[in-house]
């Protein structure tokens, strides 16, 4: 998936930590931001430690949605349908913000 917008916009040191699809998009996580984009374009691009919220809806009978609001009302929130087997790899990226934002507090 290295032919995404993100990894144009990537430092030469900066390290990409995860990579999980989400939908049509894909998240990004790298040790300095968070990126949600497709193959077509970037939708966020923010460090982490401007995440403001994130919620993951999970439902029994529909694919689940994750929201993710950045700190500022320039950067427009993503909503992403996250299908059951893509579960795992949002959970992990999600892991890797949760402990940063901590970290940032």
């Amino acid at each position: 998936m290295d032919h995404l917008p993100i990894y144009s916009a990537l430092h030469a040191d900066e390290q990409v930590d995860i990579e999980a699809p989400a939908g049509e998009q894909v998240i990004v996580v790298t040790d300095r931001r968070i990126a949600v984009g497709s193959a077509e374009r970037l939708a966020l691009d923010v460090p982490i430690a401007n995440v403001r919220r994130i919620q993951f809806d999970i439902e029994r009978t529909r694919p689940a949605t994750l929201v993710i609001v950045p700190e500022q009302p320039s950067d427009e929130p993503q909503v992403l349908t996250v299908k059951p087997e893509d579960y795992r790899g949002v959970a992990d990226a999600l892991v890797v913000i949760g402990q940063r934002l901590a970290e940032a507090s």
